[in-house]
């Protein structure tokens, strides 16, 4: 097949015969374990039920397993619920400055197909590295440089579930079996499925937390009707119906998709969360976690300032009686006001915690009233670092008239403050934790690490049942 789309399949079908360099390999085998470990961690959530009871109710052959639960259910059914829980917590990974989270669709694709088709670990792993690989460079095709931000997200698109169910479905079509042609096609069809809104963002509504889900499906069920002989076009990608003059019109970049590909991996660069809240409010998260680590008292603040990049507003501060008073945990989590009120206060796991994003977290008195004292602007330096960074500056003004100031223009869990293996295995420990026992996740997570070498997927999946 021609095309862009074509030289990605060619690229696809070269890892997967030639595997992957170890360090992209242990990557690849850190994404895993972080979407497991978010997975677990979310089973407890209401749209996990939601999910669940739907592919109850569609039944079917008992093929691939839901993280966490007991049942086995078709391969692209095993897809959305793991898709959607990976995305649930917004814990999920991150790549800037195409702002996506790549390993939420390609890893539970990867994994169901994995279990349908009988892979061994190294497959899948193959299979994870090239579909977010992929997934990033739609991402960066679709980021204008000088906007400075995502097209997709300027047009209220959701970018990782659009770009997801693409790149996830080339990550499917590799552990199917399918040729380049095959591949391309898989992608072709997944690209007419692809889709997502952001609206749940400024005003609330679940639907968000199953784009990843529904991407993962798609991805899935596009690699089917593939290998039975349904065909997309060549010219997917660039063409003049194709995948980015739908979304991101002349502004789109489609050349950058293939540019150096196989010879320079956007993945070690994909950023992995320590707070399961929006990426928004994390640099947020960080300067008053210093400022608490300095001794500031809650009780003694009289007002917040927080500094972000312009953009980022619309998100975290916007509109702002929904982010100072959140109606729910999981709006909670894409407020900067109650983000920062909530580290003032404290947490647990590496700072912020999932218990500070329940409906009673949010609703507490003395949380609401801190987050009434910030007030959210736009700050220059930042606009100057988004969106490589999400930086910001969190300014405190005492009831004594003492002014303090934070800022952080790196992320924690980027490549220049990266998470150790003892840090994402905390993560990775207490989500788990929350529905296995610790004996069972030190095992997991063992298995995880040693995909490589690990004869079957399924094996690792099944430690993952309740």
């Amino acid at each position: 097949m021609s095309g862009l789309v074509g030289e990605v399949a060619a690229f696809a079908v070269a890892v997967r015969e030639k595997g992957l360099d170890p360090a992209l390999q242990q990557d690849a085998a850190r994404r895993v374990l972080d979407v497991i470990g978010n997975c677990l961690a979310a089973r407890g959530e209401e749209v996990a039920r939601i999910v669940t009871a739907t592919v109850d109710q569609w039944g079917g052959h008992e093929i691939a397993g839901a993280i966490g639960g007991a049942s086995r259910y078709p391969a692209p059914s095993a897809a959305l619920v793991n898709g959607t829980l990976a995305h649930a917590l917004d814990f999920d990974d991150t790549h800037l400055p195409s702002v996506l989270h790549p390993s939420s669709s390609v890893v539970p694709a990867a994994l169901a197909v994995a279990e349908q088709t009988g892979a061994d670990g190294a497959a899948l792993l193959a299979a994870v590295a090239v579909g977010d690989e992929i997934c990033v460079r739609l991402g960066m095709a679709g980021y204008d440089p000088e906007l400075g931000n995502s097209i997709f997200f300027e047009r209220g698109q959701h970018a990782t579930a659009i770009c997801g169910a693409v790149a996830a479905a080339a990550s499917a079509g590799m552990l199917a079996g399918l040729d380049a042609d095959g591949i391309a096609s898989a992608m072709g069809v997944a690209a007419s499925m692809g889709a997502g809104l952001l609206e749940a963002n400024r005003t609330g509504g679940t639907i968000k937390r199953a784009h990843c889900g529904w991407a993962a499906h798609a991805a899935v069920a596009a690699t089917d009707l593939a290998r039975h002989g349904l065909t997309g076009p060549p010219t997917v990608l660039e063409g003049r119906f194709g995948f980015f003059q739908a979304w991101c019109g002349d502004q789109a970049r489609p050349e950058v998709v293939v540019r150096d590909l196989g010879t320079s991996w956007e993945l070690p660069g994909i950023f992995f969360k320590p707070y399961p809240c929006n990426h928004f409010t994390h640099a947020g998260i960080d300067a008053a976690l210093q400022l608490r680590e300095d001794g500031v008292d809650p009780a003694d603040i009289a007002e917040i300032e927080l500094g972000v990049p312009t953009p980022v507003l619309r998100t975290i501060a916007q509109p702002p009686e929904v982010k100072a008073a959140p109606p729910t945990g999981y709006a909670g989590a894409f407020s900067g006001p109650y983000t920062v009120a909530a580290a003032l206060m404290g947490g647990g796991g590496l700072g912020v915690w999932m218990d500070d994003f329940t409906d009673e977290a949010v609703a507490d008195p003395r949380r609401l009233e801190l987050a009434a004292k910030v007030r959210c602007v736009a700050d220059a330096r930042c606009d100057e670092i988004f969106p490589h960074q999400f930086p910001a500056v969190l300014r405190v003004r005492t009831v004594s008239g003492t002014v303090l100031e934070k800022r952080v223009d790196a992320n924690r869990g980027g490549p220049l403050r990266p998470l150790t293996n003892e840090e994402l295995g905390l993560k990775f420990a207490l989500g788990a934790g929350r529905v296995l026992p610790a004996e069972r996740v030190g095992r997991l997570q063992e298995a995880v690490l040693s995909l490589a070498s690990a004869p079957s997927v399924r094996d690792v999946v099944d430690l993952t049942r309740s």
